[in-house]
């Protein structure tokens, strides 16, 4: 019965890892920019690359709210 679980779990993953395909794109920052997101991903406990998606999704977010 586990197993059944677990392969389900995988299935799902791999369905979501396709839908989900992340764009990697060049991005140059400031270098007293990159130091205010790498010290506030620290504080939020996130990579610094997890700390600019978060921030990019959370102004599109409010941008979208705000039409």
């Amino acid at each position: 019965m586990e197993a059944l679980a677990t392969r389900g779990f995988h299935e799902e993953s791999k369905r979501m890892a396709a839908s989900d395909k992340k764009k990697q794109i060049p991005l140059r920052l400031s270098d007293s920019l990159y130091k205010e997101i790498a010290s506030w991903a620290e504080e939020d406990f996130r990579s610094i690359n997890g700390q600019i998606e978060f921030l990019l999704t959370e102004c599109v977010r409010k941008r979208k709210k705000s039409k």
